[in-house]
């Protein structure tokens, strides 16, 4: 039996992509872009201050994660016919930022590359579908819905921020919401972006708002060092957060939107993708959640793989401009992009607690929720991880003593 997947055949001739750029597609895509160099690349520009970085590494770090991971998202949605995300770990980024302060960036590059390998052996050996399949499916969603809620809650919390705002976006995501066939002609996310769109502009809040000049990246190519206290703080929590707090939650959406994800190839591809992004100086690549969740947000199933292409073309132009890109993503009020991207995941998240509490190991998925949820690190993994690992762990404790089936 092969390890990693076959692809599907025939493969999609111009004419069928091109019919696949339709409004639902192009809007997600736009959507899910808005939302990746939003918030990720703030906790970049973040993690480079604590440590230190300058602003070319920043701008190479940048450039690597989206210029390649958009060349991965586009080939893997157009190969395998599905919208797959595939960009940066961003907890993976927080561990990196607790790291700079005592380590070299250097020493951490380092780490990056003996993580991939590992990611590629766990893939080629189809061991990462064994430990993905021994883990009940709702104790995963609960994760999920732990790590998505927070996004959830940026609906409320915009109404504080920016109350105007987002009672228009909020009516205007409702009203085709309400109206499945006017849902079916004006997707409900596009309408929330248009209506948010209008209310920033008409608010004056775009007034003497300075546009970065026009740059594109210089990538730096490192020259990475091993050594032991690198390797043992961050190859094991890096893998970690790639297989259990990223994918995990990219197949799981993929899988409640109907597909069903490579995931013995896309864990090769992550693990050689670390090693391109990392050489870079981009933290090790991932499946992501909030972005694979945004791109099945509506439009035709069969056609959605070119959500992702367009989402993959987005990236790419990004991290070549990332000096101007990066200036520019975050001249966009945070509160219009949270609260876009969460009312884009609402449907994701009713999935996922469906799916966590509507049948057996409730009480393990409340325990891998509740962990999830708390943000708490141990060990300098994060929560993610652990709430599936304490969700297990309640799970098979029942099991043993025969109250969960």
């Amino acid at each position: 039996m092969a390890i990693l997947e076959p692809l599907p055949r025939p493969l999609p001739g111009l004419k069928e992509c091109l019919a696949g750029v339709d409004r639902h597609n192009l809007v997600n895509a736009l959507v899910a872009w808005l939302f990746a160099i939003s918030g990720p690349v703030v906790i970049i520009l973040a993690v480079g201050r604590q440590g230190g970085l300058a602003p070319g590494d920043l701008s190479s770090w940048v450039f690597a994660a989206f210029g390649f991971g958009g060349l991965l998202t586009m080939s893997y949605s157009y190969l395998f016919r599905q919208p797959i995300a595939i960009m940066w770990t961003i907890p993976g980024a927080v561990l990196v930022g607790g790291a700079l302060p005592h380590l070299t960036f250097a020493e951490v590059i380092g780490a990056y590359l003996v993580c991939g390998v590992l990611l590629a052996f766990l893939g080629v050996t189809g061991l990462v579908r064994k430990i993905m399949a021994a883990i009940p499916m709702p104790i995963v969603m609960a994760m999920v819905a732990g790590v998505f809620l927070p996004f959830g809650l940026n609906i409320i919390k915009a109404f504080d921020e920016a109350t105007v705002m987002a009672i228009v976006m909020v009516a205007a995501f409702a009203i085709p919401t309400a109206l499945p066939r006017l849902g079916r002609v004006l997707p409900p996310v596009l309408c929330a972006l248009a209506a948010g769109t209008a209310a920033i502009i008409f608010s004056g809040q775009m007034t003497g708002v300075e546009i970065p000049s026009l740059a594109i990246a210089e990538p730096i190519l490192y020259t990475p060092v091993f050594t032991l206290r690198a390797l043992g703080e961050l190859v094991v929590p890096l893998a970690v957060t790639v297989i259990a707090a990223q994918n995990a939650q990219g197949f799981v959406i993929l899988r409640q939107a109907g597909f069903e994800p490579p995931e013995n190839s896309l864990t090769v591809t992550c693990g050689l993708g670390s090693l391109v992004f990392g050489i870079f100086g981009s933290v090790p690549t991932c499946v992501t959640g909030p972005a694979n969740a945004i791109l099945n947000t509506s439009g035709a199933k069969e056609r959605r793989y070119m959500a992702g292409v367009l989402f993959g073309l987005f990236a790419i132009a990004f991290g070549l401009f990332s000096p101007f890109t990066t200036g520019l993503g975050l001249v966009l009020p945070a509160v219009f992009i949270n609260m876009l991207g969460g009312l884009a995941m609402l449907g994701v998240l009713q999935g996922a607690f469906t799916t966590a509490f509507g049948g057996p190991h409730a009480l393990g998925a409340l325990v891998s929720f509740l962990v999830t949820l708390s943000g708490v690190a141990i060990l300098n993994v994060g929560a993610p991880f652990w709430g599936l690992v304490f969700g297990y762990a309640v799970t098979m404790l029942l099991r043993r003593r025969g109250l969960a089936s």
